[in-house]
């Protein structure tokens, strides 16, 4: 029992340091030696859980929205998703700001792209697909999450913008009402 606890523990510890010091440093100046060292383990650990950094950034992103698309209903998740990018609640799993920029840098090709396409893009196009009995529906869930990707970078870069210092309700209520004529089974309140 005891080294199962152990490894839950380790796991998650590898988990938070990789989500710090990608966010902090970018994905690409933090090593698995600054991961193992900052959750106090040995950096072999990090391939033994994870297989690579890039599976670990894969992890790391998936987090979040795992757990969002485990709670959530999935008439309610692009209301919720959508409450989330715009608060700006610290500490809260949001699919916002750095964690964004981070997906951003990912896009290129090569093995953290398509960690992040795997872990990121693909549950929420499928859960987003069911929203509609249109047979586009991967097109429209696609579309659907690149303006959440987007509306994340804008009211997240710095600097501010119209977005950014817009009331989050207000703006989630009319991307809710535009969105759900794409996702027709969307809870638009």
């Amino acid at each position: 029992m005891t080294r199962r606890k152990d490894a839950t523990a380790t796991r998650q510890a590898l988990l938070d340091a990789a989500r710090e010091l990608f966010t902090g440093k970018g994905f690409d100046r933090t090593t698995v030696r600054d991961i193992a060292a900052l959750a106090g383990v040995n950096q072999a650990l990090v391939f033994r859980y994870f297989g690579s950094k890039e599976e670990l950034l894969g992890r790391v992103l998936a987090e979040p929205g795992a757990a969002l698309l485990a709670d959530v209903p999935r008439e309610r998740l692009l209301g919720e998703l959508l409450r989330r990018v715009l608060s700006g609640e610290p500490g809260k799993d949001r699919e916002s700001g750095k964690d964004s920029m981070l997906m951003l840098a990912m896009t290129g090709p090569g093995p953290a792209a398509e960690t992040l396409r795997r872990e990121v893009a693909e549950p929420y196009t499928e859960a987003l697909a069911a929203l509609t009995d249109e047979p586009d529906a991967r097109v429209r869930a696609e579309l659907t999450l690149a303006w959440v990707l987007g509306l994340s970078l804008t009211v997240n870069m710095p600097g501010g913008s119209a977005l950014a210092d817009a009331d989050p309700a207000a703006v989630r209520a009319l991307v809710l009402r535009a969105m759900s004529t794409l996702l027709e089974h969307t809870d638009a309140h």
